[in-house]
């Protein structure tokens, strides 16, 4: 399992290399990478900084895009926060990101968690 969000990155670009580098080239999109790698990352950091800290990790390719659980120690749900956009503030928009990038997320409450589990993607 990876210890942060960098090292769950890596674990995806490693996934996605390894599931495309066969077929000459045509993997996924830059874009498409970079939209899975940002998701991996905003869920994962979130799970660190928000979640109680992660407590599962997988990535998964499907028929239907990258597959992404993400386990966490809280039972809390994910929130966006509301801005006021005459304000300039950081952060609170990992949630929001990650809803738009992916094509379907779910969340699972467990006892003593949650899982979270986006489809990005990949055409």
């Amino acid at each position: 399992m990876p210890r942060n969000a960098a090292a769950a990155r890596d674990m995806v670009t490693r996934l996605l290399e390894a599931e495309f580098c066969a077929l000459d080239g045509e993997g996924p999109a830059d874009v498409v990478v970079a939209d899975a790698l940002l998701v991996t990352s905003e869920l994962v950091t979130n799970a660190v900084r928000h979640g109680g800290g992660l407590t599962g990790f997988t990535a998964e390719i499907t028929d239907d895009g990258l597959l992404l659980t993400v386990a966490d120690a809280s039972t809390r749900a994910p929130v966006t926060a509301e801005r006021d956009p005459a304000a300039a503030s950081i952060g609170g928009y990992g949630w929001l990101l990650v809803r738009r990038l992916a094509r379907r997320v779910s969340i699972t409450y467990l006892p003593g968690g949650k899982h979270i589990v986006a489809l990005v993607a990949l055409t």
